[in-house]
């Protein structure tokens, strides 16, 4: 069954048993009343005929209609009827109770029923010692009365019964039409396709109705579709980021593999060539070999780095970065002559960190010499190295031309480059910001970006807390 049916239903079932409680109740203190008043009216009529019984030995005035009465001799065990008497052929129930007053000091009332008259209420009480006045009266009025008390409690109730199943059903209905929405929009999502690329769920379960849980199970319902857009989205964005990756891993290594294809090709020819064209063949071959053992390793590294469940490749020491610094500086002024390099330290006391030494200088080494590459002959780099209360900064600064706006964004993207054309005697493979990046987060750090015209800054932040041996 659906939940509105069930609903409706546990209403109807729990209506009915509450309108058969309150219909018992209401009955069995209707009779009681009905019982007490017509004993207080026998006790009103005795008390006249026990007068008229008295004075005259019988009763001589008559009760209501249907009514009986009758006055006993009551002694040694025996009861005998005064006569005239007005009463039914079947006097037991009042001898009995003739009897029953004569080892009784107040007045006794009991419901008996009398054969060929039906059911009776009877009182008695003594007229004088030895003589007891008994009076009968129907019940019957009693019953009927009881008797359409229960058949309209049962009109009443059928009646209040359906008019609030048919009204509890609309508002169930009413109440619960958030939720049909809410399965609705499920429904449709299951037909949607989700190996889409950047696939995004349209549907949403909108609406105000339904009090506040349903609209805590709507917010909860969108939040998830909200979460399941975003989950759908990175997807789509890993999957578009591997096959770029693939492509151009591919791309770049298809051109030294060429090359060493081509080069393998002239030894066919080596026995007519001379020693020194040999030898320039072999520098080809080699300086093409270096290189596509550099994309490899940068490839291999970058993995390492993803692969969560990998060790990763850093071996932490207590290093002093500003040796680091000092170190890259020489290297970068012994490499690159053209570009003056100026060194500025602003850490006092000792400086100490938990890092890889090997690594961060190699991060060292990839900006130095993107500022190199990316700027013209005799543009300055400055290398900055300051201190805060939480993490060690460098700043690494040339006053080039600057990156342009819709670059800045992907600069760290794997095998991309700002300048398409450039070749790659004098660019390398687009993997040295993404190789630095992955090394100075797998320490806990990060680098930052900011460039205009004249001024293009990366800050390295590295934590003071550093790493741990692993």
């Amino acid at each position: 069954m659906r939940l509105g049916t069930r609903l409706t239903l546990g209403l109807g079932v729990l209506s009915l048993a509450v309108f058969a409680v309150v219909g018992t109740a209401l009955t069995a203190y209707m009779r009681d009343y009905l019982e007490q008043q017509l004993g207080k009216q026998l006790k009103l009529i005795q008390a006249v005929q026990a007068k008229d019984a008295a004075a005259h030995g019988t009763v001589r005035r008559k009760p209501y209609y249907g009514w009986y009465t009758a006055v006993y001799d009551v002694g040694g065990g025996s009861v005998s009827l005064r006569r005239p008497a007005d009463v039914p052929e079947d006097t037991r129930p009042l001898a009995d109770l003739a009897r029953a007053m004569a080892h009784s000091d107040t007045e006794l009332m009991r419901t008996a029923r009398i054969e060929g008259e039906g059911t009776y209420r009877l009182r008695g009480c003594e007229v004088e010692p030895g003589v007891v006045l008994v009076s009968a009266a129907p019940v019957e009025d009693v019953e009927e009365t009881v008797e359409r008390l229960v058949t309209v409690q049962v009109v009443v109730f059928a009646l209040a019964l359906t008019a609030l199943v048919v009204s509890g059903r609309r508002m169930l209905r009413h109440g619960l039409k958030p939720l049909s929405d809410m399965a609705h929009t499920a429904h449709g999502i299951t037909s949607h396709d989700l190996t889409e690329s950047a696939a995004r769920l349209p549907l949403r379960a909108d609406g105000r109705d339904g009090g506040r849980e349903v609209a805590e199970l709507r917010t909860a319902f969108n939040t998830m579709l909200e979460h399941i857009d975003d989950s759908l989205a990175v997807r789509a964005e890993a999957e578009l980021r591997l096959r770029r990756f693939v492509a151009d891993a591919s791309h770049e290594l298809r051109t030294p593999l060429m090359s060493v294809r081509g080069y393998a090709d002239l030894f066919q020819y080596a026995a007519a060539n001379e020693p020194a064209e040999r030898e320039r063949h072999l520098a080809r071959l080699r300086a093409e070999a270096a290189r596509m053992g550099i994309l490899l390793d940068d490839l291999l590294l970058l993995a390492r780095l993803d692969a969560a469940e990998v060790e990763r490749p850093l071996r932490a020491e207590d290093t002093d970065p500003r040796e680091l610094v000092q170190r890259a500086a020489d290297a970068f002024r012994a490499g690159r002559p053209a570009h003056p390099l100026t060194v500025t330290d602003r850490t006092t006391g000792p400086l100490v960190l938990r890092l890889d030494p090997q690594r961060i200088r190699q991060v060292l080494d990839n900006l130095l010499a993107n500022a190199a590459v990316h700027t013209p002959p005799g543009t300055p780099v400055t290398v900055e190295l300051t201190a805060t209360a939480h993490a060690v900064l460098v700043r690494v600064a040339d006053a080039g031309p600057g990156i342009p706006a819709d670059h800045r964004d992907r600069v760290f993207d794997r095998f991309y480059r700002v300048d398409k054309a450039r070749t790659r005697d004098r660019g390398g493979s687009g993997l040295g910001l993404s190789v630095a990046r992955s090394l100075v987060r797998a320490h806990g750090g990060d680098i930052d970006l900011t460039s205009r015209p004249g001024a293009t800054v990366f800050t390295v932040r590295l934590p003071s807390r550093g790493l741990t041996d692993r």
